[in-house]
């Protein structure tokens, strides 16, 4: 079975983000083992937010510390813990 990452959610997220772009930004507080915009099912676009999976505890904390309400994008990012 796979380890569990800890994840967090990704508010505020600029329509034209990547996943790669979010990884490489959250990359500075830990190891980023997986990033997923969410997408709406109808219009196919990005809903807006996203999660951000840490192989680390230690990085899930960090990201919501250090990059909560800073700017990516020009938009002000909400980073929370995950609920599972």
């Amino acid at each position: 079975m796979a380890s569990q990452g800890f994840s967090v959610y990704v508010g505020n997220v600029p329509y034209q983000g990547t996943e790669e772009e979010i990884g490489n930004y959250f990359a500075a507080v830990g190891h980023v083992n997986n990033v997923r915009i969410v997408y709406d099912r109808e219009t196919g676009r990005p809903r807006g937010f996203a999660f951000v999976e840490f192989s680390e505890e230690a990085g899930a904390q960090r990201a919501v510390e250090q990059l909560n309400g800073v700017a990516f994008n020009g938009r002000n990012l909400r980073v929370n813990y995950a609920n599972k």
